[in-house]
C-alpha cells in the first residue's frame, strides 16, 4: 500500500477474504491484489466468488504468491486470476508491475492494460533531466532504503544510501547531499555517532539532519536528537506524502529557491 499510495494511487485493504469481497462490490475498484494465502478463505475461493458476481467479474484481478510449486502458475491462471506478482516482493519493480495490470479506456473505448504504464514511465522520463536535490539515507534496513528511493525518486529526487555510519560519512563527504537522513539505532554505531561526525565536518555540518525512526519515538529522545543538532525527528509509519512533505520542509533552508 505505501509504495501505490507514493505513485498517486488510492488504496484500500481489508484483512481477509470475506471483508475484501464486501469492499470490492462497495467500492469497484479498477484493480484488486489478492493474497493466496489468507485465513478463513483462501486466494483461490475470494477469486472465485468474486468472478461469480455479475458486480465484481470484469475487475482484474492479481494474486500475490511465493510460487513454489509445479503447476501453481497454471491453477492461479484458471482460476480466474489475470496474474501473479511473485513474493518477496521488490519495491523498486513492484509499481510498474502492478500498472501493467491496470485497464484504462482507450480512445476507441477498449481496455488497455499498458497505459498506465506509459503514464508512470512519462512521469519518471520527466523527472530525470530536472534533479530537485540529493538525499543521503543511512539505515541498516534495505526494504527502507529501497523505500526511499521508490518513493523519492519519481518526485525528481536523487538518492543515495548507505548501511552503515562509515559508508554514510564516506558518502556524504563524496557526494556533499542537500540532506542527511538517518535512522536511529543501527548495529556498532549509531545515529547519534552519524550526526555528531557530521556537525564536526566543516562541509557538512550546515546540511539539514532528518533522524527516521521505527523504534523509538520518546520526546525525551526526539529532545536529544535536536539538541545534538537534527533539523527534525520523524516516527514510522509515515504516509509517502507526508514525508515527502517533511523532507521538503527541512530543504527549504538549503536548496536555491528554483528547487523546490
Amino acid at each position: 500500500m505505501y509504495l501505490l499510495q507514493a505513485f498517486g494511487h488510492e488504496v484500500s485493504g481489508a484483512r481477509e477474504g470475506a471483508e475484501g469481497i464486501e469492499m470490492a462490490r462497495r467500492n469497484k475498484p479498477e484493480l484488486i491484489l489478492l493474497d493466496i494465502h489468507m485465513p478463513k478463505m483462501d486466494g483461490y475461493e475470494v477469486a472465485g466468488r468474486l468472478r461469480d458476481d455479475p458486480q465484481c467479474r470484469h475487475i482484474p484481478i492479481v494474486g500475490v504468491t511465493a510460487l513454489a510449486m509445479v503447476g501453481d502458475r497454471e491453477k492461479l491462471l484458471s482460476s480466474g486470476f489475470d496474474g501473479y506478482i511473485s513474493k518477496p516482493i521488490d519495491p523498486e519493480t513492484f509499481v510498474d508491475k502492478v500498472q501493467s495490470f491496470l485497464r484504462l479506456p482507450t480512445p476507441g473505448g477498449q481496455s488497455s492494460p499498458r497505459l498506465a504504464t506509459a503514464a508512470v514511465e512519462e512521469q519518471k522520463s520527466q523527472v530525470r533531466g530536472a534533479k530537485r536535490g540529493v538525499f543521503l539515507f543511512v539505515d541498516n534496513s534495505p526494504t527502507n532504503l529501497q523505500l526511499a528511493h521508490s518513493i523519492l525518486g519519481p518526485q525528481g529526487y536523487e538518492v543515495i544510501t548507505a548501511p552503515n555510519v562509515q559508508e554514510g560519512m564516506d558518502l556524504a563527504r563524496r557526494s556533499k547531499p542537500d540532506l542527511i537522513v538517518s535512522d536511529v539505532h543501527m548495529p556498532d554505531q549509531d545515529g547519534y555517532d552519524l550526526i555528531r561526525l557530521v556537525k564536526a565536518d566543516p562541509e557538512l555540518r550546515q546540511t539539514p539532519f532528518v533522524f527516521l525512526s521505527s523504534t523509538t519515538s520518546s520526546v525525551r529522545e526526539q529532545e536529544n536528537a535536536l539538541a545534538q543538532g537534527a533539523t527534525k525527528f520523524l516516527c514510522r509509519p509515515l504516509d509517502p506524502q507526508t514525508l515527502l512533505g517533511e523532507l521538503e520542509a527541512c530543504l527549504r533552508s538549503r536548496l536555491p529557491e528554483q528547487w523546490l
